[in-house]
């Protein structure tokens, strides 16, 4: 494969996830039409929250307090979150538990509060007596500033999902644990489920939790069933990363328009219905939230994240960070391979939540079962699984019925504990 190529692949895979939402949702016929007229919304529209934040664009307005916050990691990141101490009706006093919501890949907060407040598991948890917590992981919109570092070095990109395990989620979790002084619930969805996961495996914050409900559980992924993750996987992450240096994933590259015609000509990927060709044919997504969704996202990330990923679909285990070279591993590691992340190891009286769905395309259910058969020493009474017929991977952050499926499920769940 020449150069080109690989350049084309990278646009095509970096972007396909976000046009799928436009492209299905709205129904579009002619493809390249409606690629170019969102790659011309995407580089002309200066959206709201680029001004005063997501506190004030987004939550705010539908009638909620709510309060942005900084945290900074311990290797110079500076993460935003925002805080829904009350619901909408208010009721501030003390008990209310505080629950950190974890976004998956390329997304940002705003993933929790895309549809109406009766729709939004953000709204819904404040709502009904908890304290709500919003993380948004390094790299994205206003997580981008580093104590000495700029996006524009690729020095600022220089992490996988690991680091998001080992200094990320301590800090949000840190954070919360000090302003609140309580434990917390967490809930994660996609690649915020499985840096929980590798977290808990090695100990790591289980101290300061009370429980946590994993959506559409991102842990093995083997089994993956999309034709474009596949692709991605197995052609060109980690070429990209070993061969042209990208450091930043950024899905709002110049190249969209582009690689959409080379996606088309691909065999097997379905043009007039991309959003099943990637996630899983979901079930129940609301075309109201499309033009909000286009607003904020998609948001950039590490390239090695991708290639991570990319890693664990290849290897069938979950591990750290592959840096394909004998002497970098054991520079890092003390060792020629990189360690296993061992599920096993979760303490078995951590009560969890798990919910998926039989369309998901990435987290497949013979994925799932193989985590859950990492479980099976569980205690009975701290695990609970719940399976989603019709559900597929954006189904358990954006259906319209996931209020009454999955979320009155999770906050029955917390209430338990």
């Amino acid at each position: 494969m020449n150069m080109g190529s690989h350049g084309s692949a990278c646009a095509m895979i970096s972007s396909l996830f976000f046009l799928a939402f436009q492209l299905e949702l709205v129904g579009a016929r002619f493809l390249h039409r409606q690629a170019l007229q969102m790659i011309n919304h995407l580089d002309t529209v200066v959206p709201l929250q680029e001004m005063v934040g997501t506190c004030a664009s987004v939550i705010i307005p539908q009638g909620y307090k709510c309060e942005e916050h900084e945290v900074t990691t311990e290797d110079g990141y500076i993460l935003s979150m925002q805080r829904i101490p009350v619901g909408r009706i208010g009721g501030g006093g003390g008990g209310r538990q505080p629950v950190l919501l974890q976004h998956g890949v390329l997304m940002d907060g705003v993933t929790w509060v895309l549809n109406s407040p009766e729709e939004s598991l953000a709204y819904i948890l404040a709502d009904n007596g908890f304290d709500v917590w919003i993380a948004n992981t390094r790299g994205t919109k206003w997580s981008r500033r580093h104590v000495s570092l700029a996006p524009s070095n690729p020095a600022y990109w220089h992490w996988s999902w690991d680091e998001l395990v080992t200094h990320d989620l301590p800090a949000t979790f840190n954070f919360v644990y000090q302003q609140t002084g309580q434990k917390l619930h967490y809930v994660g969805h996609s690649l915020g489920t499985l840096i929980a996961l590798a977290s808990f495996s090695e100990g790591k914050l289980v101290d300061k939790l009370i429980s946590a409900a994993l959506l559409s559980p991102v842990a093995y992924l083997s089994h993956m069933t999309t034709p474009l993750g596949i692709l991605g996987a197995r052609a060109f992450v980690d070429q990209i990363v070993k061969w042209f240096g990208v450091a930043e994933f950024n899905p709002k590259g110049p190249q969209v328009a582009h690689f959409l015609g080379m996606l088309c000509r691909e065999p097997g990927v379905d043009c007039y219905n991309l959003m099943q060709s990637f996630t899983g044919n979901n079930c129940c997504l609301n075309t109201s939230t499309v033009e909000l969704f286009l607003q904020y996202e998609p948001q950039s990330t590490a390239t090695r994240t991708m290639a991570h990923l990319a890693q664990t679909f290849r290897e069938g285990i979950i591990t750290k960070y592959n840096f394909e070279n004998r002497e970098i591993n054991i520079e890092n590691y003390g060792q020629s391979t990189p360690p296993i992340y061992n599920m096993s190891n979760i303490p078995n009286n951590l009560p969890l939540f798990l919910s998926y769905g039989s369309r998901d395309s990435l987290s497949d259910v013979r994925d799932v079962e193989l985590l859950l058969d990492k479980l099976k020493f569980h205690d009975g009474d701290k695990l609970t699984v719940q399976f989603v017929e019709d559900y597929a991977h954006a189904d358990f952050v954006m259906a319209v019925n996931a209020a009454q499926i999955v979320y009155n499920a999770v906050m029955a769940f917390f209430n338990r504990q």
